[in-house]
């Protein structure tokens, strides 16, 4: 079986009963920790959960991902479709994806509709992975790229009870997840300059994700009081082990680490056996694969992240100079906030705008499609700090110039 050919669902559903899949986990939980257990939360996929082989081929992380995201959405549709059948879980989780970009140019709907439903599903699964941006194909980033993607098993979960609300449900967890590692990360006591330079990117992204107020912190606690009370709820959990990920540097947790884990904790009603298991489950996983892993040496994911970020998000605009510059022509609001923010802050009504206006860009150039990955939010404020250098002549006839001040008497 081979994940970057065609009809490679089809066969990796062959390979199995749906019992071996499906039947022989109890509950999310114990799904959950299969999961967690393959690095697919993590971010970095060592291995499917299936334990029999999958073929003589060596897999790449970036194929093992692919499959742990399809076996998981099938977990899923069988939660909720106990007499499903492989076909019916197919079109459901295709409806899905479609439905989350519905009436979106995205890339999504570029595939043909001549094709198979599994293999529009294979097109879509390996869309939600890969870019035409090289950097994505770094596993240096895979904390805020692959990482994220459990949010889609949890979207298409809410999806299958509440369909209309599906889209906003991933974006209130997409911020909630990305809110709780920098909180986590700010809590840090001994930072390294590379944490300081990740913190400055989500700063930067503040004025979209993040409360810098004082108090902000205990804000963002508050408002995860939604969640259920259920300690082996996937959400939380998720939260948390993302959490430990962020910290898990120096394999210690100070005292400002565990104190804003304990009210992460006391938040999500979890016990504090919940935090030794995510901690522990995190040893066992980067001692068992530390050699094969960048993500746990040295080279710090963090510094190579922020560099090869802003500088690929640059060369992106560069390259794609003239029709975004188009497409920025076609939007005049757009131009005129842009020009602004250079000025004063937007209001909060505003930078929605301008998030929206942008993605809705981003969606119609193919090279831009980073922003749409999931935790490709976090890397807009780049784009709006480069635009009006790069594109000067599109705005200097929407720029307001600020008036002289008073000359002193």
């Amino acid at each position: 079986m081979n994940p970057s050919a065609s009809d490679w669902i089809l066969k990796f559903l062959n390979l199995f009963e749906k019992e071996e899949l499906i039947d022989d986990f109890k509950n999310e939980h114990r799904f959950y920790e299969a999961l967690k257990h393959t690095g697919f939360i993590y971010g970095v996929s060592v291995c499917a959960i299936p334990k029999k082989s999958l073929g003589n081929l060596k897999l790449t992380k970036e194929e093992l991902t692919k499959i742990n995201l399809f076996h998981a959405m099938l977990f899923q549709f069988f939660q909720i479709n106990k007499n499903g059948t492989y076909e019916e879980a197919i079109n459901n989780i295709l409806l899905f994806y479609k439905q989350l970009e519905k009436g979106k140019t995205g890339f999504f709907h570029k595939f043909s509709l001549s094709q198979s439903p599994s293999n529009t599903l294979e097109h879509i699964l390996s869309a939600r992975l890969q870019s035409a941006n090289s950097l994505l194909k770094k596993n240096t980033i895979s904390l805020l790229t692959h990482a994220l993607l459990y949010l889609d098993i949890l979207s298409y979960k809410h999806w299958q009870k509440d369909p209309n609300s599906a889209k906003k449900y991933y974006r209130q967890q997409e911020t909630i997840v990305l809110t709780a590692c920098f909180y986590t990360l700010k809590s840090k006591k001994k930072k390294t300059k590379y944490d300081k330079l990740l913190i400055e990117l989500f700063e930067t992204s503040s004025e979209y994700i993040i409360d810098e107020s004082e108090g902000g912190a205990a804000t963002f606690l508050d408002s995860l009081n939604y969640l259920d009370n259920d300690e082996d709820s996937s959400e939380k959990k998720y939260i948390l082990d993302l959490c430990c990920l962020t910290v898990w540097e120096d394999l210690k947790l100070d005292y400002s680490e565990q104190q804003f884990l304990q009210q992460l904790l006391a938040t999500l009603n979890l016990s504090e056996a919940a935090l030794q298991q995510s901690l522990s489950d995190l040893a066992v996983f980067s001692k068992k694969y530390t050699e094969k892993i960048l993500l746990f040496e040295y080279s710090n994911p963090v510094k190579q992240f922020y560099k090869q970020s802003a500088a690929t998000v640059k060369l992106l605009i560069i390259r794609n100079k003239d029709r975004l510059a188009r497409e920025l022509e076609e939007s005049g609001e757009l131009v005129v906030l842009l020009g602004q923010s250079t000025l004063r802050d937007l209001s909060a009504e505003e930078k929605t705008k301008v998030k929206e206006q942008l993605l809705d860009i981003c969606k119609t150039i193919p090279s831009l499609t980073i922003f749409l990955l999931p935790g490709g939010t976090v890397l807009l404020p780049l784009l709006v700090k480069f635009i009006p250098k790069l594109l000067p002549s599109s705005f200097q006839e929407n720029r307001i110039t600020p008036p002289n001040p008073p000359r002193e008497k």
